[in-house]
């Protein structure tokens, strides 16, 4: 796979996916690789094991490449939350985080904050619709400050905050601990400017559960300790019996065990289709399909609550309409699978959403009387 319209061809869902940011549909290539690996581990041979282990050195290389990183920087994760309890397990001071972010962050920092005896406390901002914005973080930053963590796009919104700006803003000895599931493979960011980056791969990289990674930076490794490190996190050469050795030197200390070798495979996979045919070339298409349903949305007087401007935006699209269950209903009614939650309906796109589930996303609006939906 090389072009685009290699990879939009292998979108093979049924019409009327329009949940991405939460799961991604297997791929084809994905459900082929892991097929092939597991009649290789079904043999039990040592040489097979060997060579679906390699899935494990091949998901960093591909997953450095895409974040900018060195593949020792890499480790693979069960899911991006076990790669944020690392990182804020091992943290001391004042870590500022929104008081909207996902759990995965928001849930993590504060078990984190009570089991450390006074050592790291939480600083919740509330910033204006939940949008972590420079002005937000700079209104809590003081001496005590050592940390920043922060989605690098909004479940809820999808709005995509700045990491370079808050890099910038935050100065270089504090650590800016990113999480970037509603992003990676889809928009093209600095990545390099945040310490820690965690991500999974499956949502937009459409490689299933299990996938998860996170990247700990030189700065990272030195103030974060790798209290969770486990038996693959060690210094010691090998099987670490009759010893306790210290943990390693490298982002491996950021490991509990073993990763899943078909989890691996399937982020490898993942990964590479994602590589070989351009972050780039995938934010640009799946930047049309968003302005297409923001078109939809407009002409039916829906209320949109997300960025407009493509470079605050990835690819989720909130609409806030007056009856929002009814509305949920009439889209699960015609076939179209979004998520409601709470005043909200989020329409979220990939780059190979066909265009009869755009045509059949417009019909459903019109067709069940959309004065219903106008937001007052």
């Amino acid at each position: 796979m090389s072009t685009l319209d290699d990879y939009l061809a292998t979108f093979d869902n049924e019409s009327g996916y329009l949940n991405w940011a939460a799961f991604g549909p297997l791929s084809p290539s994905v459900r082929e690789e892991v097929f092939a690996d597991a009649d290789l581990l079904g043999s039990g041979r040592p040489s097979s094991l060997a060579l679906v282990g390699e899935r494990i050195g091949e998901a960093k290389r591909l997953i450095a490449e895409i974040l900018g990183a060195d593949a020792e920087e890499v480790t693979l994760q069960a899911s991006a939350t076990h790669g944020l309890m690392h990182a804020l397990y091992g943290l001391t001071g004042v870590v500022v985080a929104s008081t909207a972010e996902f759990p995965s962050v928001s849930l993590t920092l504060e078990r984190a904050a009570q089991v450390s005896h006074g050592a790291l406390s939480a600083r919740w901002i509330a910033p204006a619709d939940g949008r972590v914005t420079t002005d937000a973080v700079a209104e809590a930053l003081d001496d005590d400050v050592t940390a920043v963590a922060v989605s690098h796009v909004d479940f809820r919104t999808g709005y995509r905050v700045d990491i370079a700006a808050l890099r910038e803003l935050i100065g270089p000895d504090r650590l800016l601990i990113v999480d970037a599931v509603q992003s990676f493979g889809i928009v093209e960011a600095d990545y390099a400017a945040a310490d820690v980056v965690v991500g999974h791969g499956y949502k937009w990289l459409r490689a299933g559960r299990g996938t998860g990674f996170a990247s700990f930076s030189a700065s990272a490794r030195e103030r974060i300790a790798p209290v969770l490190s486990g038996i693959t996190g060690t210094a010691a050469e090998g099987l670490p019996s009759d010893a306790l050795p210290g943990p390693a030197a490298s982002a491996q200390a950021f490991t509990v065990s073993g990763p899943d070798t078909l989890a691996a495979a399937r982020l490898a996979i993942g990964a590479r289709d994602v590589r070989d045919v351009g972050v780039d070339a995938i934010e640009a298409r799946l930047a049309e399909q968003v302005d297409a349903v923001l078109e939809i949305a407009d002409r039916h007087r829906i209320a949109v609550t997300s960025p407009r401007e493509h470079e605050w935006r990835a690819g989720i699209v909130s609409l806030a309409p007056e009856e929002p269950a009814r509305l949920a209903a009439a889209l699960a009614n015609a076939g179209l699978v979004v998520t409601a939650r709470g005043a909200a309906v989020r329409i979220a796109p990939h780059a190979g959403t066909d265009a009869a589930t755009l045509q059949l996303l417009d019909e459903t609006l019109a067709a069940f009387g959309n004065e219903t939906f106008i937001s007052a």
